[in-house]
């Protein structure tokens, strides 16, 4: 798991109600997740999600224009909220939250997030910096 992504994945936790995040990709792997959300769940919602979100994409038709791009699923339980966003490329962002989580907030921050993951997915990782062959 990438260190600096579960950190900027724990600032979404800095909004009341706001309770655990994952980055997955579009095949529904875990890329990274909140501190203290354990990886066999985490796992298990990454699978879900990229399920949830092929459902989601296919639904563009129902609003009268199949050509539609998805951007969210919000899912709402009796006990709380899943947000479900891209994070560019091949990834996406989900957050859930309690009941009481303000939803503009919430959101706000994923767009924040997905802009500084954009940056992170883009940049190639730095190896061997310091050798020379």
């Amino acid at each position: 798991m990438n260190d600096d992504l579960s950190w900027m994945l724990d600032s979404a936790l800095e909004i009341p109600g706001a309770l655990h995040a994952v980055l997955i990709s579009a095949d529904g792997l875990l890329m990274a997740r909140t501190k203290g959300f354990g990886k066999d769940d985490a796992d298990r919602v990454a699978a879900a999600m990229s399920g949830v979100q092929s459902l989601s994409r296919t639904l563009g038709f129902f609003c009268e224009d199949p050509q539609q791009r998805w951007r969210q699923t919000l899912v709402e339980f009796d006990g709380g909220w899943v947000f479900l966003i891209s994070a560019g490329e091949g990834a996406y962002l989900g957050v859930s939250a309690s009941p009481e989580v303000d939803m503009a907030d919430i959101t706000f921050r994923m767009q924040q997030l997905v802009a500084q993951l954009g940056k992170e997915l883009t940049t190639p990782p730095r190896d061997n910096l310091g050798s020379r062959s």
